[in-house]
């Protein structure tokens, strides 16, 4: 097995999620706001106007590229080269929306489920976004987490999902 395939299957997304990095209830009404509402659920860089400035920065300029909806109103938000020195560890905010916004995706449907990807490495950027893509094409788990009540229950379905697979 090569040393990629290893690095891809240590990647606990369980792990990157936090609840206080969870927000059950965004309110922002289009792309652009609510990437700013995903930025502000990151309790590590409170402190850090620059840096979160910087994020903002680097998350709006990926969009405009190309859109990070994958379709069935999920939206993977991130930014196109890994933020070498904004966090020493990746982390996964998780933010959902009750209406949906326009996102861009290829279906049209609106993204309601939103998965901010921070990684300070390109190799672990990467088997983040494959790990969690393959998760969530499961409809079931896409279901749960438009129905989780709690930010802890968040964690705990992303755990049970990453179990199977």
């Amino acid at each position: 097995m090569s040393g990629s395939m290893n690095n891809a299957n240590s990647v606990v997304l369980g792990e990157l999620l936090a609840p206080a990095r969870i927000n059950l209830n965004l309110r922002s009404a289009d792309r652009d706001a609510v990437l700013g509402e995903l930025v502000n659920q990151i309790p590590e860089l409170e402190t850090q106007p620059e840096a979160r400035q910087t994020l903002l920065r680097a998350l709006h300029e990926r969009e405009q590229l190309h859109s990070t909806g994958i379709g069935d109103g999920i939206a993977l938000p991130h930014a196109r080269n890994a933020l070498v020195g904004l966090v020493n560890h990746s982390l996964i905010v998780f933010g959902r929306h009750a209406e949906g916004i326009p996102f861009g995706a290829i279906d049209a449907v609106p993204a309601k489920l939103f998965f901010l990807l921070i990684a300070p490495t390109v190799t672990q950027h990467l088997a983040i976004l494959a790990r969690l893509s393959r998760l969530l094409r499961d409809p079931r788990l896409r279901q749960n987490l438009l129905k989780a009540d709690k930010p802890e229950k968040v964690v705990g379905l992303i755990r049970e999902a990453e179990g199977k697979v």
